[in-house]
């Protein structure tokens, strides 16, 4: 077995990689740096994201470094702010050992005068997004007079994202006798074309085959009418109890929505997408790591540099456009020789991109079918059972209660006490999935269906008023959360949630009013009194009347809702089509995933 030692690297960072748990190197890793600590070669590595390609070039790069020159040694670029961190913190970790190894992380959406402090300070490596570093480049705030080495990783997405233009002029200000290093997933045109112009004969090492998928991934797609489409995607997360995924969506607006209609039906969810704010996407990533959430709704560019261990399943709500893209996105699961599944929900008329993907990365698709009502009610008891069965007792905290619980329990017979367990929240997914309809499309005739009933009711929810904002770092998800918390209701009981700065509104049925209105009468946020109150006409959803203060709402027309009980598309159901379910949301799950 080939180890780390055997591959040259020294002691100080054999050490520090013996502390984060590395016992043999990845095959990128084994065939890559032999060739990179030789330091006088460009070097072109292709493979799939989760193969360890940052250790790959960051172990080899912190070997040759100068620590006695406290200027820019190495200069990693990276298309987005969290794979920019990622990069940083995994190489900090490398070089515990070292001694002191100066890396600065340059990105947009942080304060660009601490960047520039820390660059002031001295660096021997800096990790940057290209379009932050570009503004410190013409502010001559930085010199790669000293630069040996430039990485490129994620080069497709880089100019995926439209950075090519950015990166011809960063590396214009680097000397022309360093060495180059490119790493992506992919190899298009564009990539072979700067690998053309910036490099010398390089070493081009592909671990798998160009543009291939991970071998460790299973890809599966479900045919569903659009209309359906949400409450498949329900289906398939309750099928699968532990699961731990990324939902992908093409807009931000889209994901936003899914994220608020998955918290109300009882989801641990959350959306990450380019709008927030970086602290409000630090919060999310920091509870999707800590596995507080069950599942992340994002869009391309805000997940790419996600590296999560033990994503179970990547959910495709819709395909990316550039085929390509689906390889980025099936690679956040099945990392470091894990298992995982990438899961596409179609309409028909996706069936030919299908297709092309399965060229692009070598694998078939295994077309599946989802789950009816006694599945997913199967699924969810025997997983409820398998947890049972695999708990762990703490025999001493429980020791002082068991007493009092076998006389509880005394009357009761063992097939008793097993159904009745059982059944204390298997009977809400049997109500909820009582009579499901069947969702996957029969007659391709009529994929091209949208619509379905509007969820607005005609005048069930009453448009309220209250004093906090985006400036209190309030996102839609987070202000949904806040009501509940503090009213006590569920999710579904409320509606539409329009954030503004100082201020939002928000729907709730109407018999829940009082409720609402009561429950804030003394509640206070970071010092100040919380004022809930009514539009001055009573505004009812859908009724397109006067908002808080006599205003016209919005538009002043009727609000469409995008119904997130019976699933679908924005726009919600065309009248007389039958919903998920009678019952309404989910049943909540509080559970920490």
């Amino acid at each position: 077995m080939t180890t780390f030692e055997s591959l040259g690297l020294q002691e100080p960072i054999l050490k520090g990689i013996t502390d984060l748990g590395f016992v043999s190197p990845t095959p990128i890793q084994e065939q890559a740096i032999p060739v990179l600590l030789s330091g006088d070669r460009d070097f072109v590595g292709l493979a799939q994201t989760g193969t360890g390609k940052t250790a790959a070039f960051g172990l080899p790069l912190l070997q040759q470094l100068d620590l006695k020159i406290n200027k820019p040694q190495g200069l990693i670029l990276c298309p987005t702010r969290e794979l920019c961190l990622q990069i940083t913190n995994d190489l900090k970790n490398f070089s515990k050992y070292l001694g002191d190894v100066n890396i600065v992380a340059v990105y947009g959406g942080s304060s660009i005068v601490q960047q520039l402090r820390d660059l002031k300070r001295g660096v021997h490596i800096v990790v940057a997004t290209p379009g932050r570093l570009l503004d410190i480049i013409d502010r001559g705030a930085i010199n790669f007079e000293n630069v040996r080495y430039a990485v490129l990783d994620e080069a497709d997405e880089m100019l995926n994202m439209g950075f090519q233009e950015d990166i011809n002029s960063i590396l214009s200000n680097t000397p022309e006798n360093k060495t180059t290093w490119l790493f992506s997933a992919t190899m298009p045109q564009e990539v072979r074309r700067i690998a053309k112009k910036y490099m010398e004969d390089p070493f081009e090492l592909t671990v798998g085959t160009k543009n291939s998928g991970n071998v460790n991934i299973e890809h599966e797609y479900y045919v569903v009418r659009p209309r359906d489409k949400y409450a498949a995607l329900k289906r398939i997360v309750d099928f699968n109890p532990d699961i731990f995924g990324i939902i992908f969506t093409r807009t931000k607006i889209e994901s936003q929505e899914i994220a608020e209609s998955l918290i109300k039906d009882g989801y641990n969810a959350d959306a990450l997408h380019g709008d927030l704010t970086q602290q409000q996407r630090d919060k999310v990533m920091k509870r999707f790591r800590e596995r507080a959430l069950q599942v992340l709704v994002a869009t391309d560019v805000a997940a790419r540099g996600i590296d999560v261990d033990n994503v179970t399943h990547v959910i495709n709500y819709d395909l990316p456009d550039d085929v390509e893209n689906y390889t980025h996105r099936s690679g956040r699961t099945g990392r470091a020789g894990k298992s995982g599944v990438s899961i596409a929900v179609i309409s028909s008329r996706d069936i030919g991109k299908i297709r092309q993907i399965e060229r692009v990365i070598g694998k078939k698709f295994v077309k599946a079918e989802v789950p009816d009502g006694f599945a997913v009610c199967e699924k969810q008891l025997f997983g409820l059972v398998h947890k049972v069965h695999n708990v762990t007792v703490n025999e001493e905290q429980i020791e002082p209660y068991l007493e009092r619980i076998y006389e509880e329990f005394a009357s009761m017979t063992k097939e008793d006490l097993i159904k009745r367990f059982a059944s204390l929240e298997f009977n809400q997914f049997l109500e909820y999935y009582q009579d499901a309809p069947d969702l996957n499309a029969k007659d391709e005739r009529r994929f091209g269906e949208e619509g379905g009933k509007d969820r607005r009711n005609n005048g069930k929810f009453t448009r309220l008023f209250i004093n906090l904002g985006s400036v209190d770092d309030f996102n839609r998800g987070d202000m949904l959360r806040y009501l509940c918390d503090n009213t006590g209701i569920r999710g579904n009981k409320i509606g539409r949630i329009d954030l503004k700065g100082v201020y939002s509104f928000f729907e709730v049925e109407n018999d829940e009013v009082e409720k609402v209105t009561q429950s804030f009468k003394k509640v206070e946020y970071n010092g100040r009194s919380v004022r809930i109150e009514m539009s001055q006409d009573g505004d009812k959803r859908g009724g397109g009347g006067r908002s808080f203060g006599g205003g016209r709402r919005d538009d002043g027309a009727p609000r469409k809702r995008w119904n997130s009980e019976g699933g679908g598309r924005p726009g919600g159901f065309r009248s007389g089509e039958k919903r998920e379910s009678a019952g309404g949301s989910r049943p909540p799950f509080k559970r920490k995933y």
